[in-house]
């Protein structure tokens, strides 16, 4: 009986132990800012630009940093918040179901300020071609 306890208890602390590994390696891996490209296409008729649509991705306190675009983004916020910070102009938190527009080389910063769930928003943008999508600002 007694040895039957110390197995139970050394099977349960080990099972405890790795639980708590995998939680802090799961963790450990997940990116700040992850960008998932869905199209990126030229169009038709209007000529050099290109419309991309992707899906951002902001962990848990995680920020894009100070940056802009070479052209027009309307985000759509599917999940969680986002602090949207345009230079100039006081913070404006967004939450699920707001529309974003940003206008092309407004520098801004995106935050979420949340610190257990994520933020995930899907942009739909119009840029210039051959810019690169995302410049950091100083």
């Amino acid at each position: 009986m007694r040895r039957a306890v110390w197995i139970l208890v050394f099977t349960f602390a080990a099972g405890t132990a790795a639980g708590l590994m995998a939680d802090r390696l799961l963790n450990a891996q997940q990116e700040p800012v992850k960008r998932t490209v869905l199209l990126k296409t030229d169009l038709e008729g209007i000529q050099g630009k290109e419309a991309n649509a992707f899906v951002i991705e902001l962990a848990p306190g995680a920020a894009t940093g100070r940056h802009y675009h070479p052209g027009h983004e309307i985000a759509y916020v599917l999940e969680g918040m986002a602090s949207v910070h345009i230079d100039g102009k006081p913070a404006a938190t967004q939450q699920r179901g707001a529309v974003i527009h940003l206008t092309p080389k407004l520098i801004h910063d995106v935050k979420n300020p949340s610190k257990s769930e994520p933020m995930k928003a899907v942009v739909f943008a119009l840029y210039e071609k051959g810019q690169p999508t995302t410049t950091p600002a100083k």
